[in-house]
């Protein structure tokens, strides 16, 4: 499967770096260009991307307004985000995920690493870089929003494993470490997150992360030492 990739930014030469580094990898296109978040959200509604690079600050709407109006599009559900900054602050980090964003990463990241990130976001994944996810428990999810009455009774219909399963995504482990956890197959794993994700209608596993600290199904509290999983 070919991922169709929309890059916002309004360097023009960066775009054009961007472009040529997608369009020659084998699994990938670049289906459009938008200079500022604006033209961003009308070039995703055109072209139906599976991942935009976002920048965050661009004219005329930034990255952040500009993914939270994706996020909240009903006819843009399949699309993912993944914001490329300079700025990896973990204010810019919790806005992010607030907005609805699938992964974070940084301008210094290597051509490779950027590629893999495109895949992982597309799969469903969500993706902080190292730099990106210090401080975040402690600056955002000590201090959450508050969960939604809506958001809470769909938690209520997660089987106890589902909870378990998202407490240990909330904590940033992987399906092969969650089922190591577990004592579980990463498919089963596997299963639990995407049921997990069906049940609270979250978008991928960004989102998972966002509700499961709002709800408090897990706390920065618990993130200090092992999380506590029922057997």
């Amino acid at each position: 499967m070919t991922i169709r990739v929309l890059l916002a930014d309004d360097q023009a030469l960066l775009r054009g770096t961007f472009r040529m580094l997608f369009d020659s990898a084998d699994d990938m296109e670049t289906v459009g260009e938008a200079s500022d978040g604006r033209e961003a959200v009308e070039l995703a509604r055109a072209r139906q991307p599976d991942v935009i690079l976002m920048d965050i600050r661009m004219p005329e709407m930034d990255g952040l307004v500009a993914t939270r109006l994706i996020g909240e599009a009903g006819d843009l559900s399949a699309v993912k985000v993944l914001i490329l900054t300079t700025f990896e602050d973990d204010e810019y980090v919790a806005e992010a995920l607030r907005a609805g964003a699938s992964g974070f990463l940084g301008k210094g990241a290597r051509p490779g690493e950027l590629l893999d990130a495109v895949r992982t976001v597309a799969a469903g994944d969500a993706l902080l870089s190292p730099a990106a996810t210090r401080g975040l428990i402690s600056r955002f999810l000590a201090q959450p929003e508050p969960c939604t009455a809506a958001v809470h009774e769909r938690l209520e219909c997660l089987t106890r494993r589902e909870r378990d399963v998202l407490g240990l995504v909330a904590l940033g482990l992987s399906n092969e470490e969650i089922a190591e956890r577990l004592f579980l197959s990463p498919l089963t794993a596997k299963t639990h997150v995407n049921r997990a994700m069906t049940k609270l209608a979250a978008r991928d596993r960004a989102q998972l992360v966002v509700i499961a600290y709002q709800c408090g199904v897990v706390s920065p509290v618990r993130t200090a030492a092992r999380p506590a999983v029922s057997g």
